[in-house]
Order: C-alpha cells, then sequence, then structure tokens
C-alpha cells in the first residue's frame, strides 16, 4: 500500500529562480542532430549519474546517481546553471527518475525499494509507494500522467498517481526487470530483463501480449519510437529496433565495443542516441547508419536523455559528469 515516507527523507526542496531558465524563442528543430557541440560540463555528483530526465518544458533536468545519500539535483541545461537538490530523496542510490508529461510530478526510485514522489509544483514531497521487497530498478509513466509502472527485482508494479493508490501487479519474481518503457498511445508496456527478454504487456488488461528473447545478455534499455517501434539495447553489445505487432527484427545497429547502457529517441523520431563506455552514437533510425560518435565522458556513459524540444541531449556517466549537448 502507499505510505507516508519515513522521517529521513526532505520533505521539500528550492528552486533557484535566479537561475531558472529565461525565455526562448524556440528555434527550427534540426532534423539530424547530426553534429552536436558540448556546451556544458555539470558537477556535482559524487558518483554514477545513473538517471536523466526532462521536464515536459524542457526547462528542468533531474538527475540522480550512485550516491549513498540519495541526492537528485535539478538543472537548468539553457544556463548551464544548478537550479537546486533534494538533499535526502532516498536512503540509498537513485536507480531511476521520471517526470510526468503533464508536469507535476517527479518520481524517483532507488535501492532502498522505496519510490517517492516529487510535487514540481510547490517543490514539496508528495508520498512513498512502498510494496517491493527489493530494489527497485525502472520507472516508467503513461503519456496521460495518470499511471507510474515500476520495475524491481521481484516484479512490476502499477501505481495511481492522481489518487496516488497501488493499482496492481502486473507480475511477481520474474526475471530482474531492468528497464521499462510505455508506447505513445499509452496501451503497451515493454520490459526488458536480465536474460535477455522483452516482454510487452497489455496496460488496460494487464495481460502479457508477448515474450521474446531479444538479446544474449541483459537488456538494459528500452524506448519506443513515435510509431510503435521499439528500441533495444543491451549488454550484447547490440541495439534492436522491433516491430511489436509481430515481435519481428526490423533492423540491428551495431558499433559499440562494450555493453549499451543507454537508448533515447529524438523528438523527430529520425535519430538513436545509444551510450556506452566508447562514448555516445548517434544512429539514422530509418537506415541505421552510424551518423556520429561524441566523446568527452572520460569512463562509461551510462545515462542519456533527449530534451522534449529536440534541442538538447543530456549524458551522464561514470565519471560524475553530466555534459550538454546541443546543435548549434
Amino acid at each position: 500500500m502507499a505510505a507516508v515516507a519515513a522521517a529521513t527523507i526532505s520533505k521539500e526542496f528550492y528552486i533557484n529562480t535566479a537561475n531558472a531558465a529565461v525565455e526562448v524563442i524556440p528555434s527550427q528543430v534540426t532534423n539530424s542532430f547530426a553534429n552536436p557541440q558540448l556546451l556544458y560540463i555539470l558537477k556535482g555528483h559524487k558518483g554514477t549519474i545513473k538517471s536523466l530526465a526532462f521536464s515536459p518544458d524542457s526547462k528542468i533536468l533531474a538527475s540522480g546517481g550512485a550516491e549513498n545519500e540519495g541526492v537528485i539535483r535539478l538543472w537548468n541545461t539553457e544556463r548551464g546553471k544548478k537550479l537546486g537538490n533534494i538533499s535526502r530523496a532516498h536512503q540509498t542510490a537513485i536507480e531511476s527518475l521520471v517526470i510526468s508529461p503533464d508536469g507535476q510530478t517527479l518520481a524517483s526510485c532507488s535501492n532502498d525499494n522505496i519510490i517517492n514522489l516529487w510535487n514540481l509544483r510547490n517543490n514539496k514531497f508528495s508520498r512513498s509507494f512502498v510494496g517491493h521487497t527489493s530494489n527497485v530498478l525502472s520507472l516508467a509513466v503513461s503519456p496521460d500522467s495518470k499511471v507510474l509502472i515500476s520495475g524491481a527485482l521481484d516484479g512490476i508494479r502499477m501505481w495511481d498517481l492522481l489518487q496516488q493508490r497501488p493499482l496492481g501487479t502486473l507480475v511477481r519474481f520474474d526475471n530482474l526487470i531492468y528497464t521499462l518503457a510505455i508506447s505513445p498511445d499509452g496501451q503497451t508496456l515493454a520490459s526488458g530483463d536480465n536474460k535477455g527478454v522483452i516482454k510487452l504487456w497489455n496496460l488496460s488488461t494487464g495481460k502479457l501480449i508477448r515474450g521474446f528473447v531479444a538479446h544474449s545478455n541483459a537488456v538494459n534499455s528500452v524506448a519506443f519510437t513515435r510509431n510503435g517501434e521499439l528500441v533495444s539495447a543491451s549488454r550484447d553489445r547490440t541495439i534492436k529496433l522491433w516491430n511489436i505487432s509481430s515481435g519481428k527484427l526490423v533492423r540491428s545497429f551495431i558499433g559499440h565495443n562494450n555493453w549499451v547502457n543507454a537508448v533515447a529517441i529524438h523528438p523527430d523520431g529520425q535519430t538513436l542516441a545509444s551510450a556506452g563506455r566508447d562514448g555516445i552514437k548517434l544512429w539514422n533510425l530509418t537506415t541505421g547508419e552510424l551518423k556520429n560518435t561524441l566523446h568527452g565522458h572520460t569512463d562509461w556513459v551510462s545515462a542519456i536523455a533527449f530534451s522534449p524540444d529536440g534541442r538538447t541531449l543530456a549524458s551522464g556517466g561514470f565519471d560524475q559528469m553530466i555534459h550538454i549537448w546541443r546543435s548549434l
């Protein structure tokens, strides 16, 4: 059941309005994002950056990582400035962050088995969701901002964000769930696990649609394209594009020299970004062509995210840095 967070969790956080984003007149978003430049390096984390999430207006970037104090940091990527911290968001490392499409809720999960909700309108803690009995590794939120999905070592759970209550459990004690994504129409959930299996779920019924072995090693990241195809990235060094209606492979993206930790799809639907030990690779999603490799991190790149306005790519690494890239 849902429960109030422990007293050790921060109850509110401060946004530095002096560092808030200036009003920017949107420019025509390039359809290629082929040659972005490193604009800012954001410092402050004391551990690996594990998750990055943009607000729907692209003005706030939230970051979380492997710091025992469970801190969440908030950034203005337009200025390259820190907006604020949630200093005790969890008791242990942050595993995943999502911001609801309506911009109201920041959800975080951790190795402490708890999901916490933060109100971005009043900068206050809202509630904890308690129910998982092991590390919560991944979160996904529905396009209508009504449902939050969590994946953990003990299975997948669904939560009502509006009434802030549990909705049900999709599966218990399946394989270890490393990553989740919800389709653009909000009808399908994709999960990736430690054995290379992808499963597709009907969110209206909670029923399993199909499962298939997608990779020869763990699936680290999944993401839906605008037209409802699914991209998956794995420790087997490959990225794959799937037709979810048939479960058939559309194409593979080969080029990383080690694990692929994360993938993100540009809002234009044409560019795929992937992250690993050898940097960030930018691919043509339609043809599979490798367009560019971005170097700058001094260690593995562990998390990436495109801003909803398509102007910015954020990357985080084992080097404890966040890089802000922009196509100028």
